[in-house]
């Protein structure tokens, strides 16, 4: 499928998003949420297209790739960048390793943003199985009079990069190192193989992730007394053994 296909009414993928951003637009303008992921930088450049008014927001979650959030400072420096509710290591040593199934980072460190907004995103249908099941503009479910619009949900990953490549747009040299997706580093969202990936790629990041799980084992909670040492508990969440949901095969998950 290509961006200068037809649909029944004659227009092209663009025009239709383009057409969705201006017919949904509240008169505040979009929080715009950006990732700096392909996704999203498509997104920022349609809203400039539209014309529409749109502010553009950053969840600083510290632990990103360092190559992504210097692709972000380098060419988005009119982004409101967001602060966790708290830090993912303090978080950690508080409630132990996320998991899919108890995934309490993304709560902290994403989904607060955008309360009381219209917030506009590059979700779309192919990225996974849960996307799937989102509608192009939907009510959040957990935070107060926000909602959605995914302008792009329909488009393919294919549709994606030919729109890049169309409006020379700059994106993160991660995606030429042969990275499909690009979110925090060692997601639980992502499969063991990604994980030992992730984990050579950036150790410094991976230590921390340890530390952070040392101080949870030492606080003797419930939680840490079936592994016998923290070095055990975390080789078993690198492992991403015995975990009871379906993996996302890259899925980085953005207000699930």
């Amino acid at each position: 499928m290509s961006l200068a296909q037809l649909n029944l009414e004659g227009k092209t993928r663009v025009e239709v998003a383009l057409e969705r951003l201006r017919q949904f637009e509240p008169p505040e303008g979009y929080h715009l949420a950006f990732s700096g992921g392909k996704d999203s930088v498509v997104l920022y450049d349609l809203a400039v297209k539209a014309g529409v008014r749109f502010d553009a927001h950053y969840n600083i979650t510290g632990i990103d790739p360092p190559e992504l959030v210097r692709f972000i400072r380098q060419h988005f420096s009119g982004l409101v960048w967001e602060r966790p509710l708290e830090n993912i290591w303090k978080l950690v040593e508080r409630k132990g390793l996320p998991r899919r199934n108890a995934r309490f980072c993304c709560e902290y460190l994403k989904e607060h943003s955008g309360a009381g907004r219209v917030v506009a995103t590059g979700v779309r249908w192919e990225e996974s199985w849960r996307r799937k099941r989102r509608a192009m503009v939907e009510t959040c479910r957990w935070v107060k009079a926000k909602s959605f619009l995914h302008p792009i949900i329909d488009w393919a990953a294919a549709e994606v990069w030919e729109y890049i490549r169309q409006e020379r747009l700059l994106y993160c040299s991660l995606y030429d190192e042969g990275f499909h997706r690009l979110g925090c580093v060692l997601c639980p969202m992502t499969t063991a193989k990604q994980t030992a990936r992730d984990r050579l790629r950036w150790p410094k990041i991976a230590a921390a992730w340890f530390r952070a799980c040392q101080r949870y084992y030492a606080r003797g909670t419930e939680g840490a007394k079936r592994w016998a040492s923290a070095e055990e508990m975390f080789e078993w969440w690198l492992s991403r053994k015995g975990w009871e949901e379906q993996v996302d095969d890259g899925q980085h998950s953005l207000f699930i």
